[in-house]
This record gives structure tokens, C-alpha cells and sequence, in this order.
């Protein structure tokens, strides 16, 4: 009997979203939801403690950055990643398909695998379906992703065809070779803003969709009107009763438009990154809080939030540790800025299940300023 399962609460009468829960076995996740990211193993500049206070029910982590640094044998010798980082929730973990994409210029692909250098240190690796499988299978994480190709947006016809076939034969590897009932390995489904390819895709990735299904190959590089047409398309032919997790997208307007259409889990870097740089989200849209005109302002970066960097902390002070480069700065912001998103889908929850969620999305996305 497996030991993944999803059920949905509540569909909201005029749009696409839904209320659920997620059984892992590491805990249930109810959604939508956003996903803080932890590439190497933790969410940057942020301890465990932070993610448990501001109500993180689940992250991702890399397996193409945890494969090349500390390797997937002493993740597994420490007793898995939980046990590695010290987290009990459950953890997603990508298959490094994007990051071979994105960060290796020399790869080559065939039907075997992926061929690439390191981009830390230039030694040359293969990726096979098979070793994708292994690494997460060391790692324990709860939720595994198919070895896939992305592709970048501009890509011909061709070009994302080709993807797409290459995906189908991988994912047919990885669901032969993965056994683990621990985990729940999810299908990738490519095929760039091609409405067809993405069509055929889905159909590829149906037979081997067991407990949720990932739309991957969005966000990089195209128009946000062109994703959610993407994602329009996608909703009524994807499977209803299991969760669906738009890849690598989290800006708050793209996650309560993902929300509108279907989408369940979503995941972004973006959160942490802007933090460092001087950066927080709010309801009014991006505040720059490094800007001179915060210098003597003592009022917390939103009133109403319930984060605990509002709760104590102006936005004259934040400015000062970003200006200064204090590690503290990057930690306090990020930690609002996860809590904004955090916050967004338990909001978009309630609204779903009040059944008011069209009403609050329109609210939000006219007060917000892009």
C-alpha cells in the first residue's frame, strides 16, 4: 500500500484552484503551497528553526548540487538527508536536470544520459536516468524528479520535440529503476510553450504519475502571459486527483496566478536571492529597503505581517545590515520575504476553501505593483 496519497478539500467555484492535503511519510502538506528552496542542503543563511516558526511544511533541495558537493554517500551515511540537515518535514528533492541546463555550457545529451563538467571544478560526469534514481534514493528524500530536459525559451519546434522525446525515454528508465516505496517520484512534463507538445507530454507521463505530476520548462526566460496561456492549457488535461507542482516559479503574483490555474506546489529561489540583495516582497508590490528613503524609518517593514523580523525589527535597522554587508540583513529579510510567500498560500487556502478565492486574487494581484 503506498504511503503517499492526496485528497482535495475544496475547488473553488470560479477558478482552477484547489484546497488538499498531501499524505508523505514524513507529514502532511496541505495546499497550495509554496516551497522554501534548500539547493546545498539548507535554505540559505537560515537555520531549521527559522523554517519550523514561519509554518514551512516542505523543501526542496538539488540533486545535482548535493551529488557534486558533499556526495550522495555521505548524505546516506549520516542517515539521510533529515537526519543530514536535521529536518523532519518532508523534502523535494529536483533531479539537477535544470542545473545541468543551466549552469553546465559543456553537456552533451543522448539517449543515455547527459554528459557535463562540473561547473565547480571542470571534471567531467554522466548523468544517466539510473544514477539520477540513485543519488535521490541515497539522499531519502520524500519526493523525487524524473531525469528531464528543459528547454530554454526560444527553442524551435524541433528543439523542444526532440526534449520531449528524450524526457519520455528517461522517465520510463527512472519509473523502472526506482523501487524505493519511501519516496514518490514524480514525471516531468516539458515541451516549451508548444500547446501540443505539451498535450503529448502529459500523455507520456500519465502512465507513470502515481501520486503527482511536475510542469517543468516554465519561467525561463518567457513572458508571464505566455506561462499562465501554458498553463490554461494544461489544467483540464492534467490528473485531477494528484498533485501538481509548477517547477522553479514563486514571485508572489505568479504564485497566486499558478494557484488560479490548477497548481498545488511551487518552488523559487527568488525569495532568498532578492533578500540578500536588499530586497523584500509586500502586498504593494517590491520594497528596496537598501534606498536612502528608509534611512529613519522605525516602522517594520509591513504592520500587519506576522513574521518575526516584523515583529522586531525596523526598516531603518535592516537597512543598515544590508548597507554594512552584517549577515544578519540577508538572514532577517529572507526570513520575510519566505513568510510573505508562506503566508500567500495559507491565505489563498482559506480563501479557496471560504470559496472567495477569485475575489482575493483579484485584490491582491490590483494592489500589487509588478
Amino acid at each position: 500500500m503506498s504511503k503517499f496519497s492526496y485528497e482535495i478539500i475544496k475547488e473553488d467555484s470560479k477558478t482552477g484552484a484547489r484546497a488538499g492535503i498531501f499524505h508523505t511519510p514524513h507529514g502532511d502538506i496541505e495546499t497550495p503551497i509554496f516551497m522554501p528552496v534548500g539547493t546545498q542542503g539548507t535554505v540559505k543563511g537560515l537555520r531549521v528553526e527559522d523554517l519550523h516558526d514561519m509554518n514551512a511544511q516542505i523543501i526542496l533541495s538539488n540533486t545535482y548540487h548535493l551529488f557534486l558537493r558533499p556526495g550522495e554517500d555521505i548524505v546516506k551515511k549520516a542517515g539521510g538527508l533529515h537526519k543530514f540537515m536535521n529536518w523532519n518535514k518532508p523534502i523535494l528533492t529536483d533531479s539537477g536536470g535544470f542545473q545541468v541546463f543551466s549552469l553546465s555550457k559543456l553537456r552533451k545529451i543522448t539517449d543515455n544520459g547527459v554528459e557535463f563538467r562540473s561547473h565547480l571544478s571542470g571534471e567531467k560526469f554522466l548523468m544517466t536516468p539510473e544514477k539520477c534514481m540513485d543519488i535521490q534514493h541515497a539522499l531519502g528524500s520524500d519526493i523525487i524528479m524524473q531525469l528531464d530536459q528543459c528547454t530554454e525559451a526560444g527553442a524551435t519546434y524541433e528543439q523542444a520535440a526532440e526534449a520531449r522525446r528524450v524526457t519520455k525515454l528517461w522517465l520510463e528508465r527512472c519509473f523502472n529503476y526506482h523501487k524505493n516505496e519511501e519516496q514518490m517520484l514524480f514525471p516531468i512534463v516539458q515541451g516549451n510553450v508548444y500547446k501540443d507538445l505539451r498535450a503529448k507530454c502529459v500523455e507520456d507521463c500519465i502512465p507513470f504519475a502515481k501520486c503527482g505530476i511536475a510542469i517543468g520548462g516554465l519561467s525561463v526566460g518567457e513572458e508571464k502571459s505566455i506561462m499562465y496561456e501554458i498553463l490554461d492549457h494544461l489544467n483540464p488535461l492534467l490528473p485531477h486527483d494528484m498533485p501538481r507542482y509548477l517547477m522553479g516559479v514563486g514571485s508572489p503574483d505568479c504564485l497566486i496566478e499558478g494557484f488560479a490555474r490548477g497548481v498545488d506546489m511551487m518552488d523559487c529561489v527568488l525569495p532568498t536571492r532578492i533578500a540578500r540583495n536588499g530586497t523584500v516582497f509586500t502586498k504593494n508590490g517590491k520594497m528596496v529597503i537598501k534606498n536612502s528613503n528608509y534611512k529613519e524609518d522605525f516602522n517594520p517593514i509591513e504592520d500587519d505581517c506576522d513574521c518575526y523580523t516584523c515583529k522586531h525589527y525596523s526598516r531603518a535597522y535592516l537597512r543598515h545590515l544590508i548597507n554594512a554587508g552584517e549577515m544578519l540583513g540577508a538572514e532577517l529579510l529572507s526570513i520575510h520575504n519566505l513568510r510573505f510567500l508562506l503566508r500567500l498560500a495559507e491565505e489563498s487556502r482559506k480563501a479557496i476553501l471560504g470559496d472567495y478565492f477569485k475575489e482575493f486574487k483579484d485584490e491582491f494581484l490590483a494592489n500589487y505593483k509588478i
